[in-house]
């Protein structure tokens, strides 16, 4: 790492800083966050906040609640919300904008690039976006789950330099530092692969939602899009000195030299698959191929329920993973045709409504 050269960056600060003991926000270890966000913006660095925190802040709302049910959850996101936003307020002199998304927002491609027009509307005119899961109203299936992907895909959404997770660690060690004394400091990735995953353990912070293993998902979301990340711990202020001075503090993800296409990094890491489209296991057809599209007689099964226009994942029967891409044709509608012992009516249909898949939005998995 050089002296700071990014243009643009994600901070991403998890409910452990801002809500450690559940008991409301608490600027104490936010101050050096503030200052780091601060002096980015001074040398011209655009900042974009991704902040966890209002389940934990509103936690103290609701009573001395040991489990409480979802719904319970939602309503202390949805109190403590407010108490987060006011508490960066307090640590900036420039204004800020809240943002909050749902992963369905972010998986619909219209909503998405709303989203990134909002982001971008909001930097040229100075303000700092602080994004977060709407926790107060998303579903299991239309939720992120946890911060640390989310802001892997908004600094995508961003087109960010690089992106910044704060977490109660310095990076990623060869195992749990907080259980074996022998474990080691990694400086630097340059593959995410299974045993980059392997040296990942569950979540530390009794508060968060995340680990480390969702720190590496968030890194090889980002690092595909060329974005580099750095694993820092965020309860360390020397650890955001280091970084205006361009050193390394934590663990570094280097990105790819060749990133994926922007709307091909959307359908791989961001849009979700609504249904599955399953092929023989022979299929050897190129998907991004016009001359070769998948037709009906390809077609071995369909589950799901899906839409036109929803994401799909088309694999072999084996489980081998070969495309997401969008729909041209309804889960009813292609479990109907595919399903024709006259073959003529299938590609009558066809031939009227088009490809099954859209070769504007696909990405190939193989």
């Amino acid at each position: 790492m050089a002296n700071i050269h990014w243009k643009r960056i994600v901070v991403k600060v998890g409910s452990a800083l801002i809500a450690p003991h559940k008991q409301g926000c608490s600027s104490h270890y936010l101050l050096g966050i503030a200052q780091f966000i601060a002096n980015c913006r001074a040398k011209g660095v655009q900042v974009v906040l991704v902040s966890s925190g209002s389940v934990a802040a509103g936690w103290h709302r609701l009573g001395d609640l040991k489990q409480p049910t979802v719904s319970q959850k939602k309503a202390m996101a949805a109190a403590g919300q407010a108490d987060m936003m006011a508490t960066w307020d307090k640590l900036f002199d420039f204004p800020s904008a809240q943002l909050l998304v749902t992963h369905g927002d972010l998986r619909d491609r219209e909503r998405y690039i709303s989203i990134k027009n909002t982001l971008f509307s909001l930097l040229d005119h100075g303000l700092l976006p602080i994004v977060n899961e709407n926790d107060a109203v998303t579903t299991d299936t239309l939720r992120v789950g946890d911060n640390d992907n989310l802001s892997a895909m908004v600094a995508a959404a961003a087109d960010a330099d690089a992106l910044i997770i704060c977490s109660d660690v310095n990076g990623l060690y060869t195992k749990n530092p907080q259980l074996h004394d022998d474990a080691k400091l990694i400086k630097q990735v340059n593959e995410i692969n299974d045993a980059i995953y392997a040296m990942a353990g569950g979540a530390t912070s009794e508060v968060g939602t995340g680990g480390m293993r969702t720190k590496i998902e968030a890194a090889e979301k980002a690092i595909a899009h060329g974005i580099e990340t750095v694993i820092i711990n965020g309860f360390d202020p020397d650890a955001f000195n280091r970084l205006l001075k361009g050193q390394n503090p934590g663990t570094l993800f280097t990105p790819f030299d060749q990133p994926m296409q922007e709307h091909v990094h959307w359908m791989t890491h961001t849009s979700q698959a609504q249904g599955e489209v399953i092929v023989e296991n022979n299929f050897d057809a190129a998907l991004d191929d016009q001359e070769t599209q998948l037709t009906s007689d390809d077609v071995v099964a369909v589950k799901g329920n899906f839409s036109v226009g929803d994401t799909i994942l088309v694999r072999k029967g084996d489980g081998t993973k070969l495309a997401k891409a969008q729909a041209n044709y309804s889960s009813c509608l292609l479990n109907f045709i595919a399903k024709q012992p006259d073959r003529t009516f299938a590609h009558d249909v066809e031939q009227q409504t088009g490809p099954i898949l859209s070769d504007e939005n696909i990405a190939i998995l193989e």
